[in-house]
């Protein structure tokens, strides 16, 4: 796996935390003006995760691993998905909008991993995928929960609903990506 080089200037970082802000905020009732800005990348077709979090909480994340679509699209689609349609936790309320801390992460390409000996915890994400079941880790999962590698692919098959170990069978897939967090 090559390194995933995505060069994303401060000004595109802030746009797409600003649009993710507003996204929410509109859904909500708040009459803001939406945030413009123009940028080749952000129409690239690029997969993206929007995380919330209030009080260093996971409050939503939903995302793509692929691109659907012009960046900004998906963007705008995870956004609304991570703070309205997240299973595990009711929607977000006008209340909460001021205490939401917003992380993007921005995907490279996934790919099947030759060798779980070759993940590195905090560049890496994997997605793992036995017959219908499936389940994705970010990078970032790993080191906020202070996992090793072994870990790390076992809470990736738990995510999938599938037995701790599972990453060992054969049938089972096991994928790679890294991404740009912001």
């Amino acid at each position: 796996m090559q390194d995933f080089q995505l060069a994303l200037s401060e000004a595109e970082k802030a746009f797409i935390k600003k649009l993710v802000y507003w996204v929410i905020a509109h859904q909500l009732g708040q009459s803001l003006d939406k945030p413009v800005l123009e940028s080749e990348t952000l129409h690239k077709e690029l997969g993206a995760f929007v995380t919330l979090k209030k009080n260093g909480q996971l409050r939503g994340c939903i995302g793509h691993v692929v691109g659907q679509g012009p960046l900004v699209a998906t963007l705008e689609r995870m956004a609304q998905a991570a703070a309205f349609s997240d299973p595990r936790f009711p929607p977000v309320t006008a209340q909460e909008l001021p205490d939401l801390e917003i992380e993007v992460s921005i995907m490279g390409p996934l790919t099947l991993c030759p060798d779980p000996d070759l993940i590195e915890i905090g560049r890496h994400g994997l997605y793992i995928r036995k017959s219908i079941h499936s389940g994705l880790l970010l990078p970032q999962v790993a080191l906020e929960q202070g996992w090793d590698r072994e870990t790390f692919l076992d809470h990736t098959c738990l995510k999938a609903g599938i037995p701790k170990g599972s990453w060992r069978k054969p049938k089972v897939e096991l994928w790679w990506f890294e991404a740009v967090i912001f």
